[in-house]
């Protein structure tokens, strides 16, 4: 199992987003999934790339499987 976790603050890096943007994500249920380790969360390198891939698009008029915020 060599799944690397990544911090908000590692994400919010990769994705050009604040960690509170990846806060208010959870939130509203969008973005990668993610692990909480008691308070802590981790998100596993595999889910993100999962997530990228579910939201890439050849077109700009190609309906998405979610809107990007």
């Amino acid at each position: 199992m060599e799944d690397k976790l990544l911090t908000p603050a590692d994400l919010g890096q990769i994705l050009d987003k604040t960690p509170a943007s990846l806060a208010q994500w959870r939130y509203l249920g969008y973005g990668p999934r993610f692990v909480k380790l008691g308070r802590a969360v981790r998100y596993r390198e595999s889910d993100l790339i999962a997530w990228l891939n579910a939201n890439t698009t050849q077109r700009t008029g190609e309906p998405s499987s979610s809107a990007a915020r």
